[in-house]
This record gives structure tokens, C-alpha cells and sequence, in this order.
């Protein structure tokens, strides 16, 4: 049964406020699009703040979030990108790339034969502008504003939107890169990315949220939705590697059609408190959707993830995969959920979640669940909570390799898996490299 909160405060603030969607209507985007925004806001006014007495709300207290703490980053004009921002591109293989200031987009590129293809990489506003129609058709269709309060807050407030669309039968060899980058200290950004893949396409994403450490709450509520058609094949990674003080809030959503694959790959490693409320709705017979997700934590760090797969049709195939491993007093959380509808025979979905405590004060808790209203699936879920193996590091250790040495190779074995199942290897030397960043910090 679903409880609702009593007396539930709205979560409408002094700085996130009507006011401020009113002037984003105002400022980004045709009419309907400010309308939108406007339908956006009512829509989170009216939501309850989700409690702990709320299932899956249980283990993460809102505020953390410090939303009555934050005002909207700036928007507009910026002197130029941080050092350290481009540094996230440099040397990194890139069909494209967008870089993200703050409230602004203040850099996009993309290769000019894709251009002449009629791939679409620019700011979403202007896309849905430029291209109302095809917008319109997938805008908040994926992930609507009434999905939950979240999701409403980032469609009412959203200033740094994305919009890619591959038209059909493109391939797109490299990935398309974004790096989204935070400069100031106790504002909120709303990260919006709109990804459409036409029939036959192919494409890799990849973006990047990061930003030096600060000595007060910042907020990112980020929105995702993703569609592949038929036979597309579309892999999307986000990389969240917030500094310090940082608050993370990501809702993403991703439809896959008839044998269209769409492979997810989300990984934590910043920030001081991460939300992300991730699904795959398999919609054509022959789909198939990878979940993969990897979490590096230290310190107090929190993280919370809540997953689902949704079957509704015959003849589709998700696996998820989530891996994480823990130091200190860090925390977190799983939640999964695999639904098979009525009608979807022939099912094939696989759920695992697995944790690694690096110390005797980390703590994780791992809920799968199945919802089978099926008759003819393959369906199983899985998961662990451990911690490091003595006995293998005392081995390690015994070959003359230093125990902060060791560590690192346990990890990164524990982790292996989930990197040798994503195809894009420049992009998992990254990862490897940043985790190990992670573990020697």
C-alpha cells in the first residue's frame, strides 16, 4: 500500500520558487515549451515532500538535500571554461562534446559529416525551437513531470538542456561527450538530456558531472530520458564526480523498442548525498537492456539507488548489474525492481546487486524485488553484502605488495565485472582511472 506523508511540506522554497520557473518560461524556449514549465511547477507544488515512511524513501531523509539552502545558478554569459573543466575532454575520444557552465551551455561541437547526416547535437531549448515538432514528440513523453517531485522540480526549472537525435541508419563511432561543471558554491543546476535514436542508429553518450569541493550545500536535480527505436543500439553513461557539499538528484528514464538495445552504465563516486531513480521500459518484442552501475564511497558519503525494469511485451531481455564497494562510514543503498506485465511471455530479465565493505563502519542494504505477471519468463535476482576477503589480502600481501596496494587490486577485481561488459574501452580506462584516484584519495 502507498503511504502518503502527513501534512507534507511542499518543498517550495524562497529561492526555488513559482517565481523562478516564471522567469525560466520567460527567458528559455517557444510558448509551449514556458507553458510546460509553468504545468511543471503546479504539478511539484502540489506533491508531498517523499518521507521516511515512505518504502522508498525509507533510507534517505530529503533533507539532506538542503533544497531551502540553494538558489538557481546563474544563467547566461560566462568570462570562460574552467581549466579544469576542459581537462575533462582533453585527449578523449569525442564525435562531439557539450560543455555545461553552471546554469549555461556555453560550448558545443560536433563533427561536420554528422551534421550532413542529420545528427542533431545542441542546447534543447534552442532545439525546441528550431525543431518543435520533433521535440514535442518525445519531450517529457519518457520522463513526464507527474512522475514524482523530482522529476517536476527539474522540468520546471531545467536551464542547461541537451538534445540529441540520430536519424536512421547513422552510426556514430565515438561517443558524444558532456561535461557539466558547477563553479559556485550554494546554487542548484537542473541538468536536462532528451536523447532520441531513429531506426538503425548507433551512438555512445557520455556525460560527466563534476566540480571542486565547496563549503556550503549545492544541488544537482538532473533529467534523463532516452529513446531507441527499432533495431537502434544506444549506450549511456553518466559519470557523477561532484566535489564535496554537493547534493545529487538524478531521474532517468529509457525506452527501448523492437530489437533496439539501450545499455545504461551510472556511476557514483562524489558529492556528499546522491539519489538516482533509474528505469529501462522495454516496449518492442527482441529489446534488450543493460543496467550497469558502479559506486566508489568514502567518508560520509551516501548514495541511494532505486531501479526498475519494466517488461511489457513478449520476447525482451534486461540484466542488471550493480556493483559497489565502501570505506569509512559511507552508506548505501539498493532498491530494484523487475515488473513483467501481464502479457510479456518469453521474458528474460537478471537482477544483481553486490557490495564490498572496506570497513567495519560501512553499511549497505540491498532490496530486489520481482513483480511477475507472467507465466512463461526467466527471471532471478541476486544479492550480497561482504567484506574484504583477509584471507585473499593476506595472500596479496604475502607476495611482498603493500596493503594499500592490495586493496586497490581487490577492488578492482570485485569491479571487473562490470567493466568488461560495457563496450566502449577508452571510456573504461577512465573509469579505472578515476576510481583508483578515489581509492588513493
Amino acid at each position: 500500500m502507498v503511504k502518503t506523508a502527513k501534512q507534507p511540506p511542499t518543498g517550495v522554497t524562497e529561492h526555488l520558487s513559482r517565481e523562478a520557473a516564471r522567469d525560466a518560461a520567460a527567458r528559455r524556449g517557444p510558448k509551449w515549451l514556458g507553458e510546460r514549465r509553468l504545468e511543471a511547477w503546479e504539478a511539484y507544488a502540489a506533491m508531498p515532500m517523499p518521507d521516511r515512511s515512505l518504502e522508498e524513501w525509507r533510507y534517505t531523509d530529503t533533507s539532506l538535500f538542503k533544497l531551502d539552502k540553494v538558489r538557481p545558478a546563474a544563467f547566461g554569459p560566462v568570462a570562460g571554461v574552467p581549466d579544469a573543466a576542459r581537462a575533462r575532454l582533453l585527449n578523449r575520444e569525442a564525435s562531439g562534446t557539450v560543455i555545461q557552465i553552471d546554469g549555461s551551455i556555453v560550448e558545443v561541437t560536433l563533427e561536420p559529416d554528422l551534421t550532413a547526416k542529420g545528427v542533431l547535437l545542441m542546447d534543447l531549448a534552442e532545439a525546441a525551437t528550431q525543431h518543435t515538432e520533433l521535440v514535442q514528440k518525445y519531450y517529457g513523453t519518457i520522463l513526464p513531470a507527474t512522475f514524482n517531485k523530482f522529476a517536476a522540480l527539474n522540468t520546471a526549472l531545467w536551464s542547461a538542456g541537451i538534445f540529441l537525435y540520430i536519424p536512421r541508419g547513422v552510426r556514430i563511432e565515438k561517443p558524444i561527450r558532456v561535461v557539466r561543471w558547477l563553479t559556485d558554491a550554494g546554487t542548484a543546476v537542473f541538468p536536462r538530456t532528451l536523447i532520441v535514436a531513429d531506426e538503425g542508429s548507433h551512438a555512445g553518450f557520455v556525460e560527466e558531472f563534476a566540480s571542486p569541493d565547496f563549503d556550503k550545500p549545492t544541488l544537482s536535480c538532473a533529467g534523463v530520458e532516452i529513446s531507441a527505436a527499432a533495431a537502434a543500439d544506444l549506450q549511456y553513461v553518466a559519470i557523477q564526480s561532484w566535489g564535496k557539499n554537493v547534493r545529487h538528484i538524478a531521474t532517468q528514464r529509457t525506452v527501448a523498442g523492437r530489437d533496439a538495445n539501450l545499455d545504461t552504465l551510472l556511476v557514483n563516486l562524489g558529492g556528499t548525498v546522491a539519489r538516482c531513480d533509474l528505469a529501462a521500459s522495454l516496449e518492442g518484442p527482441g529489446a534488450r537492456s543493460d543496467m550497469l552501475g558502479l559506486y566508489f564511497a568514502r567518508g560520509n558519503q551516501h548514495f541511494d539507488h532505486s531501479t526498475r525494469q519494466d517488461h511489457r511485451v513478449p520476447h525482451a531481455t534486461s540484466d542488471l548489474l550493480y556493483k559497489g564497494a565502501l570505506y569509512d562510514k559511507s552508506r548505501a543503498i539498493f532498491r530494484g525492481l523487475i515488473k513483467v506485465f501481464p502479457k510479456a511471455q518469453r521474458t528474460d530479465a537478471y537482477q544483481t546487486n553486490r557490495n564490498l565493505l572496506l570497513s567495519n563502519q560501512a553499511e549497505s542494504t540491498s532490496l530486489p524485488n520481482l513483480e511477475i505477471e507472467a507465466d512463461d519468463v526467466r527471471c532471478s535476482h541476486a544479492a550480497t553484502v561482504g567484506h574484504l576477503d583477509r584471507e585473499e589480502l593476506f595472500y596479496i600481501m604475502s607476495r611482498g605488495v603493500p596493503r594499500a596496494v592490495a586493496e586497490r587490486l581487490v577492488v578492482f577485481g570485485f569491479l571487473g565485472e562490470v567493466f568488461e561488459r560495457l563496450p566502449m574501452p577508452g571510456v573504461v580506462e577512465e573509469l579505472r582511472a578515476a576510481i583508483e584516484a578515489r581509492i588513493s584519495g
